[in-house]
This record gives C-alpha cells, structure tokens and sequence, in this order.
C-alpha cells in the first residue's frame, strides 16, 4: 500500500529510547508543527503498520506518510529532516544508493534495544507535544 488517508505521520517504536528520541528532536524542530506522531503499539499505529506490511510486535522500520505516500528506511527519516528548518541540506543524502542508505538504517533499527535500551511501556509526551499524538 503506498498511500495513506491521513498526511505528514510518523509511524514510530513507542517502547524503543532511539526512537522516541527521534520523535522529540523531529517536534522539537518542527516550528510549523506539521508532522504528527503515532506509535506502532498505538491502535491508530498498529493499523497503519499492518496497513504497510510492517510487523507490529517487531517492526523492522518507521514510516512516514507525506505528500499522500508513505516513505520506509532510509527514505523516512530523509523526508522528515528535509522538511525541518535547516536540515534541508539532508536531501544530498538521497543521492547514496538506497541499498546502501537502508543496510546503514537496518544496523540501526535491529540493535536499537541493545544499543540504546528500551522503555516498559510507550513514553509519554509532554502536554504540548500530546496534542500532536494519534493514539
């Protein structure tokens, strides 16, 4: 499936500290508040993860629709940092051949836990940044 009802959504791990980190650096930085988050253990995110192929209870990749498409890997996180204020420059980035973007991403995503640790249970956002979580 390569589209989505719903634009500019981060489908996230909620229980990886990598990846909510992720989260807070892209709300942090997202002055226009564009983007929107929903954790793939979130009945919202796990729809939409079943909806891409992604494996709710061991997802290999976030995921992101913008533009009415959704972007996996590598292309995920290139289409959200190209669309943050000064980190257009990322788009050079897209130039790498994908095999080799998505192995480097794919280290990362399948040692998150062990590198960066993992939460109990899905973090919880602050009150402002609540109101641009789909639960």
């Amino acid at each position: 499936m390569s589209q989505w009802p719903d634009d500019d959504i981060i489908l996230y791990d909620g229980v990886c500290v990598f990846c909510s980190r992720w989260v807070r650096f892209v709300a942090a930085r997202d002055v226009e508040k564009r983007f929107r988050f929903t954790a793939i253990q979130s009945g919202y995110g796990t729809r939409m993860a079943q909806a891409f192929g992604i494996n709710p209870d061991d997802p290999d990749t976030n995921a992101v629709v913008h533009g009415g498409e959704v972007h996996f890997k590598s292309d995920a996180a290139l289409t959200v940092l190209s669309n943050l204020p000064g980190w257009h420059w990322v788009r050079v980035l897209g130039a790498l051949p994908k095999p080799l973007r998505d192995a480097a991403y794919g280290l990362v995503a399948r040692n998150r836990y062990r590198i960066f640790g993992k939460y109990e249970a899905c973090f919880v956002p602050d009150a402002q940044m609540r109101a641009r979580v789909i639960e």
